[in-house]
């Protein structure tokens, strides 16, 4: 089965501290071993919210809000992995998902790159960012409701014709959270609770995609996973495509 765990973010990020360097080495050897092991597929992580942006549209006209923010109505339904030029460019490239949906929430985060986890300054060389827009799902998501066709066509044609400009990097699609579970808790006495979860309050910090046998392997990696990260939120959902 293929699956994602989504951590959420927790104070000391929200702060801006610096990454803890034994945090990192720790994710850094699952990661390597899961790799190995062909379980790892993909992962990102975000920066904190006073880096992001979000929109929310309506009829195809965005508002947009610019972070600092606390998390509202976090459940993702999908995601896309963009290369723009600034952050400003990563937004106007939200607003046209955002018309070809109609209706959605679209929160824009810069993506944590190998050189931000050490506090270097990105190489001369790499001239455009990674951004990844996170896609809100809504009742009729939830409810397992198809996009109308001429929304599904709008947003098909908008992936090919950045996907053929290079600023589509990849695209995840979530199953509803009815088959999702949540880790939650502090340290010692956290517990998986299953899906749906009506909300997530919590924003998302970062993701992995797995490749695993089985709903009980899922959550033995994820229990890894959560335990390395401590006290943050973990969700654990069966992706969609």
């Amino acid at each position: 089965m293929r699956c994602i765990a989504m951590h959420k973010v927790d104070a000391k990020m929200e702060a801006g501290a610096p990454p803890d360097q034994e945090l990192v080495k720790r994710m850094g050897r699952l990661v390597g071993e899961s790799l190995k092991r062909g379980i790892f597929l993909d992962g990102a992580g975000l920066h904190r919210s006073a880096r992001r942006v979000r929109l929310r549209c309506k009829g195809g006209v965005c508002e947009v809000e610019r972070g600092p923010y606390e998390g509202k109505d976090e459940l993702v339904a999908s995601m896309a992995l963009i290369r723009t030029a600034s952050i400003d460019a990563a937004v106007e490239e939200a607003r046209r998902f955002g018309a070809a949906l109609g209706d959605a929430e679209i929160e824009v985060g810069p993506v944590v790159e190998p050189w931000d986890l050490t506090g270097r300054p990105r190489p001369a060389d790499v001239k455009d960012e990674q951004f990844l827009l996170l896609f809100k799902g809504d009742a009729d998501y939830e409810r397992g409701k198809e996009l109308a066709p001429e929304r599904a066509a709008a947003v098909a044609r908008l992936d090919d014709e950045l996907a053929s400009k290079g600023v589509l990097v990849k695209r995840h699609r979530i199953a509803p959270s009815r088959a999702g579970k949540r880790l939650a808790g502090p340290k010692g006495s956290r517990t998986w609770t299953d899906g749906p979860f009506a909300e997530s309050k919590e924003l998302i910090a970062g993701f992995s995609i797995l490749e695993v046998p089985s709903l009980a392997d899922a959550i033995a990696w994820a229990d890894r996973y959560a335990e390395i990260l401590v006290d943050n939120e973990v969700d654990l959902r069966r992706m969609a495509d």
